[in-house]
């Protein structure tokens, strides 16, 4: 029998769209801004609270929340919306910035950081979601072009305007900025997103596999957060937490298969162009995010850069981003065969990190920058793609589901990779249990060991990283991108 064809959306201005998506940057703005301004401030927080030990967990929590609460997002806004979610989301952040900002103690400060989590966790997912229920997916990747640039001014002024707080005013301050800005995007959501498309179901949340996969996730990230650090890698509490994840993640391949309605529906993994572009997307991001945590290391240990000139070395690895994105983004509009660009991206990203592997030691600054820029360059090719790809390849009500699917498995990833890139650096300088990456450097030389070798193997890694995403988008099937919005919805529903 045949389904019923949904209403015709009416079509909305070009100045509609624009005023929408500032309204959606800002609150991706609040979300990216909030992981990059914190770094910077963290020795005068640990020191005004009287509890430098604690400090790791004022960001760790914060990526424990947001990693697991974004598929709850996705599928809350299938089931009623992605205005009253991304009010939702909003106003939790709202609140935890400015518990972050009147706490007392590292623990409280702790706590509010897992509650602006829970809200910052959806806000990017959303986003990216709004503007699939608003472009159709052949003009979509230029829009992601957009959100490239919101996380390329969060990466470069986050550190320097956290810095600039701390010193000059007061932490709190990193905090209570997101109070305007959160009141902004909060007035503009609510009156512009009136406007969007609906293509919500009534649903049921399955609380029972959310609840499995959010302690499954917990647990994993938890592992890769002390491995290593606080406990030595084949320790009993870092390989109970795994095995604590392996059985709370087969508990909820189970309660995906048995639920009515499961959190992720099973349909959305099943289809192999989501499932390939979420795991290209997985270990090119996670990839990248390794190598932003990781390069300083190298600046500083290794090649002798100070914390500042360290930071002014990673620009070219942030800003490529949106070049590539641009140029890919642009080109969906025109281009049949879309994944070409960002094979060749990842390729040129394989062949520049196998570079730097091979001359870790030798190699000028000004050929790394040179490096950096191509890495950057082409893996940026690769986000509007696999995000506009996944988002085609969905029914119009499971768009928020796919979307913040994908987002959650690529945190994950970076989690994973940064774990992986962590424990070659430890491992090869002989170091177990808590180590301060700052004293890295002369602890190895003590130990006789030569951390450029060392960072070759890390660079090793990050181009078997690259080259796993090319594999994975290679696989990908190639779907032609639907050009209107409405037949995207009549075309969806009748498959």
């Amino acid at each position: 029998m045949d389904q019923p064809k949904p209403p015709a959306t009416p079509a909305l201005s070009h100045a509609e769209i624009r005023t929408i998506i500032i309204g959606i940057m800002l609150a991706m703005l609040l979300a990216a801004l909030d992981q990059t301004i914190i770094a910077t401030a963290l020795p005068t927080i640990g020191r005004e609270l009287g509890d430098l030990e604690h400090l790791p967990w004022v960001v760790t929590v914060y990526l424990l929340t947001s990693t697991a609460v974004t598929p709850l997002y996705g599928k809350f806004s299938d089931s009623h919306g992605r205005r009253v979610t991304m009010l939702i989301g909003i106003v939790v952040f709202i609140v935890g910035s400015i518990a972050c900002a009147v706490a007392p103690t590292m623990f409280a400060l702790i706590l509010a950081r897992g509650l602006q989590g829970v809200g910052g966790g959806g806000l990017i997912a959303l986003a990216q979601t709004i503007v699939a229920d608003l472009v159709p997916p052949k003009e979509r990747g230029k829009y992601q072009v957009y959100f490239a640039s919101v996380f390329m001014s969060s990466s470069l002024l986050g550190p320097v305007l956290g810095g600039f707080f701390a010193e000059h005013l007061h932490w709190s301050v990193i905090f209570w900025i997101n109070l305007p800005l959160g009141l902004i995007a909060l007035f503009i959501t609510f009156h512009t997103l009136k406007k969007l498309p609906r293509h919500d179901r009534p649903h049921q949340l399955d609380l029972l596999g959310a609840m499995l996969m959010v302690t499954a996730t917990v647990s994993l990230l938890l592992a890769l957060s002390w491995g290593g650090l606080r406990f030595p890698w084949f320790s009993l509490p870092i390989l109970g937490l795994v095995a604590g994840s392996v059985v709370l993640w087969g508990l909820f391949a189970i309660r995906m298969r048995l639920a009515p309605e499961p959190l992720i529906p099973p349909g959305v993994l099943n289809n192999s162009v989501v499932r390939m572009g979420v795991l290209s997307a997985c270990f090119g991001m996670g990839t990248y995010i390794g190598l932003t945590i990781y390069l300083p290391v190298y600046f500083e240990a290794v090649r002798g850069l100070s914390a500042s000139l360290s930071g002014l070395a990673l620009i070219p690895l942030m800003a490529g981003t949106v070049c590539g994105a641009t140029i890919s983004g642009r080109s969906m509009a025109k281009a049949k065969h879309y994944k070409r660009l960002p094979m060749g991206g990842l390729l040129v990203a394989m062949v520049a990190t196998g570079v730097l592997a091979a001359s870790a030691h030798t190699i000028s600054i000004t050929m790394i920058e040179v490096l950096l820029a191509i890495i950057s360059v082409g893996l940026g090719t690769l986000l509007p793609v696999s995000t506009v790809a996944i988002q085609n390849a969905v029914k119009p009500h499971e768009l928020g589901t796919a979307t913040g699917t994908a987002n959650f498995f690529r945190s994950l990833g970076g989690a994973l990779i940064v774990a992986v890139f962590g424990a070659i650096v430890l491992s090869g300088a002989g170091l177990s249990g808590a180590t301060s990456f700052e004293t890295l450097g002369h602890t190895a030389a003590q130990s006789g060991v030569d951390l450029g070798d060392i960072f070759s193997y890390v660079f090793v890694a990050a181009s078997i990283g690259f080259g796993l995403a090319l594999v994975f988008l290679v696989a990908m099937k190639e779907l032609p991108l639907r050009g209107s919005a409405v037949k995207a919805a009549e075309a969806a529903i009748a498959d």
